[in-house]
């Protein structure tokens, strides 16, 4: 097996590699071996979607040297001002940025590239996250809302939405911006579970109306996807907590006590499942399978 289809059949098992640290590890050790073999000049598809994963993962493991090369193949072939290479140039210098003004200059060049071409949606969408990292989430939030207003079919900035609302307590527009989510992905089962989480994060005074509906949130997150280790750990929280304070007219109690024994059980296969390395169950994220562990080992509130 070549190295380009070692690594093109490691991200097929791995689709999100920058998720894991782990993952993003092993591409960038791959980074230099691939940059130095002869499979890193042919002009197809898949090796430059390659290139672009092995920057992204060789930035993260500061391994610059390897990071630029990429970059640099990346604008022999497709241009230096292509909006893609631009949007992963800036990401490149804000990530090697040394201080604040670097990082406020590298805003105003975003600002002087969207004047010259405001349509540069890349751009537009870098800009918005340097906003964020800047602490300037108002800004963010008024500039994404503008851009959804020319693209309100656009899921990840309504994602992107939804994170800025949350963080700033603001529940009920957090969950508006994730249900326009589900206008263009109505399968999406990690849409389903946030949506579950906001729901029951934003229930005040445990109102049992606000945590039947995060709880019928979560039960379409596990439904659509069996395995889906947030979607049970959220059905297990706000179960305990419909328990503890009663669910009143919103779910009758068996439900609810039936729901809570299913999430406990299937949180526990998880864990054993994925705690042995059985195949097919590595790709669990490791701080999501110790807080279940943790929250198995609470006495569940099932009277």
């Amino acid at each position: 097996m070549t190295i380009l289809q070692t690594l093109m059949s490691y991200l097929s098992s791995h689709p999100q590699p920058l998720k894991q640290p782990s993952s993003s590890l092993h591409l960038a050790q791959y980074a230099p071996i691939f940059l130095s073999s002869s499979e890193a000049t042919r002009d197809t598809q898949e090796t430059w979607f390659l290139y672009e994963q092995l920057f992204l993962g060789s930035l993260r493991c500061e391994d610059n040297q390897s990071a630029q090369l990429c970059l640099q193949r990346l604008g022999d072939r497709f241009g230096v001002d292509s909006p893609r290479v631009r949007a992963l140039t800036g990401l490149y210098d804000e990530a090697t940025a040394s201080s604040r003004p670097a990082l406020e200059d590298i805003l105003k060049r975003y600002n002087t590239i969207l004047r010259d071409d405001p349509t540069n949606m890349p751009i537009e969408k870098r800009r918005i996250t340097l906003l964020q990292s800047l602490g300037r989430t108002d800004e963010a939030i008024t500039a994404l809302t503008k851009l959804l207003a020319h693209s309100p079919t656009d899921a990840e900035a309504w994602s992107h939405l939804a994170v800025l609302y949350r963080s700033q307590g603001l529940y009920a527009q957090s969950a508006f911006c994730l249900e326009e989510c589900l206008l263009v992905y109505p399968n999406a089962y990690n849409i389903h579970a946030r949506l579950g989480e906001t729901a029951y994060i934003g229930a005040a005074n445990n109102e049992s109306e606000a945590l039947a509906e995060a709880a019928r949130y979560f039960c379409r997150s596990v439904e659509l996807c069996e395995w889906y280790l947030r979607g049970w750990y959220g059905l297990r929280l706000v179960t305990d907590r419909m328990l503890a304070n009663g669910s009143g007219k919103a779910m009758p109690t068996k439900t609810v006590e039936g729901l809570n024994a299913t999430a406990t059980e299937k949180l526990a296969e998880i864990v054993r499942r994925a705690s042995s390395g059985e195949d097919g169950w590595q790709g669990f994220d490791a701080g999501e399978l110790e807080a279940a562990k943790e929250l198995i080992a609470q006495r569940s509130i099932v009277r």
